[in-house]
């Protein structure tokens, strides 16, 4: 597996899969061919049915110049992966000087039939729940504490500035009103919860304080803010909202919020290597299914969790999104984006909650889990998969 420093990447929204990968493929193919006179760009896939929605072209031009390039949309899905992207440069007279096939595979990560490969640097020894749980087991050390010993030096400053970007997104979003951009006009609703939230008991404070944060998130999000992907841009807000919450109202320290999100990342990762994080491959269960996860995890270890009990919620968050389908609304990353986001949150702290409860012994594994996820992302109609072309894509308002 790679750095969980791959999996958390700081950009702007809405779309990790949509917008961060296409502009950064876009970067790196402008730096290929600097003498282009012109580019033309084919999205082919989930990136032609919801790009437009997903302002995938708006990235690309941002990068490559709206005046010198051509994109052209081309619904045909292409076996590696259903976020492909043509690109090719051409001369003052319409020659072709090079061409590039790049796949966008979830959480802005990019790459294509060839260099795969040599580009990804692996530093865990193990790429299973069961082995890394065996090794925490056997050696009496934590889930953070195996990521710290295989990630570099400098990671903690990364996650650091990583809880820094999550921690600003929130309080901006909870500062803003007024509508959303796109065709939906959806409101926003983070700072009218947050106001409410504030007024209830405290049996209730923490759920709807809880709903407000990732609100929050997902809205700036949705508004092409600064967000991290955790792991892709369309679940950024679950993850933030369960650590900012616990950080709020309980007084958890930065020092256990990085060890949080280093257990985290370790959770989105076995995902990403085993399975899929990208909405279009596997359906949302792949996005809001391993944000959840990877927040129940998180936040069991915050609150005094065995590695068992943390492997449990994780695998609870997981399992309960399972078949969770992408079919956002005009391709737009709002409905059902955010609000399952809100509801992802709280669901993460339920299973915290039901983890800690037991011992950490139950049936069915994380990595079970993982491979059920996987296979029924396959199963699943590509309409439910990032095309706008069933489900709650095709409802009228």
């Amino acid at each position: 597996m790679e750095s969980i420093t791959k999996l958390y990447k700081i950009g702007n929204g809405p779309s990790s899969s949509h917008t961060m990968g296409p502009s950064r493929a876009a970067t790196h193919f402008k730096a290929k061919y600097p003498e282009a006179a012109r580019f033309r760009v084919t999205l082919f896939g989930s990136l032609c049915l919801t790009g437009k929605g997903h302002l995938t072209d708006i990235a690309i031009y941002g990068i490559l110049g709206q005046d010198r390039t051509e994109i052209l949309w081309d619904p045909e899905f292409k076996e590696r992966h259903p976020n492909a992207m043509l690109f090719e440069a051409l001369n003052n007279d319409g020659l072709i000087l090079g061409a590039w096939m790049a796949y966008s595979i979830g959480g802005g990560e990019i790459v294509d039939d060839s260099t795969e490969s040599s580009q990804k640097t692996h530093i865990y020894p193990h790429t299973k729940m069961k082995d890394i749980l065996d090794w925490c087991n056997e050696t009496n050390h934590a889930f953070w504490e195996y990521v710290e010993m295989h990630e570099q030096p400098d990671f903690w400053d990364y996650l650091r500035e990583v809880w820094k970007v999550m921690r600003e997104t929130i309080e901006e979003g909870l500062e803003k009103d007024g509508v959303l951009p796109g065709g939906l006009k959806l409101p926003r609703k983070a700072a009218s919860y947050h106001s409410k939230a504030l007024a209830y008991k405290d049996s209730l404070r923490g759920r709807a304080l809880t709903f407000a944060y990732a609100l929050a998130t997902a809205e700036e999000n949705a508004s092409c803010g600064k967000v991290v992907t955790a792991p892709t841009c369309g679940s950024a807000g679950v993850l933030p909202a369960v650590l900012y919450h616990t950080h709020k109202a309980h007084g958890i320290t930065e020092k256990s919020i990085l060890k949080a999100l280093a257990t985290a990342g370790l959770i989105g990762n076995l995902v990403k290597e085993n399975a899929s994080i990208s909405g279009a491959e596997v359906g949302c269960q792949g996005e809001i299914g391993v944000a959840c996860a990877m927040a129940a995890g998180a936040a069991n270890q915050i609150f005094g969790g065995s590695v068992f009990q943390i492997e449990y919620a994780a695998e609870m968050g997981l399992e309960h999104n399972l078949g969770l389908t992408c079919d956002p609304m005009l391709g737009l990353v709002q409905v059902p984006c955010i609000e399952r986001s809100a509801f992802a949150a709280t669901r993460a702290f339920g299973c915290n909650i039901y983890a800690l409860m037991s011992d950490g012994r139950h049936l069915v594994s994380f990595d079970k889990v993982v491979m059920v996820m996987k296979k029924t992302g396959h199963d699943m109609p590509s309409l439910y998969k990032e095309t706008s072309e069933g489900g709650l894509a095709v409802v009228e308002g």
